[in-house]
């Protein structure tokens, strides 16, 4: 979901949502450090951790809150892309989601290794100089 998030937000307003790298994964293409949060949380010998009190991962890939989320932290973009994408995918299944998400970018990259930036923008409708202003934001 974070991909089709990211993605609506990159072709809007020119920047993911959590700045995240993507990995190709078996089912699709994963944010990478919020991947790695996940495995912590699931972790049960790192139950002190101040992750383990926002959210918890049940049957491996069901993530609960355990508070309410500070929406502070996010711009009103970040949760116009957020709401469209639930809105859209949410009640999709896992298996269609899979199929969704291995778009040309995913099935660019190597399983396991990290999809290019350029390969996602390149899986977008609207990207004018997208690509340009990703590789020098502030020119001279």
């Amino acid at each position: 979901m974070m991909y089709f998030a990211d993605k609506l937000h990159l072709e809007k307003y020119g920047r993911f949502i959590c700045g995240d790298n993507y990995v190709a994964m078996k089912h699709g293409p994963v944010p990478s450090s919020t991947y790695d949060l996940l495995k912590i949380v699931r972790d049960e010998t790192l139950k002190d951790n101040l992750t383990h009190r926002a959210f918890t991962v049940q049957d491996k890939f069901l993530v609960k809150p355990l508070r309410t989320a500070n929406l502070d932290y996010f711009s009103e973009s970040d949760l116009e892309c957020l709401d469209n994408t639930i809105k859209k995918y949410g009640h999709l299944s896992f298996n269609l989601l899979t199929d969704l998400s291995h778009d040309k970018a995913w099935q660019a990259a190597d399983e396991n290794d990290c999809i290019d930036i350029e390969q996602i923008v390149a899986t977008l409708v609207n990207t004018g100089n997208l690509l340009d202003y990703l590789r020098d934001p502030c020119p001279g």
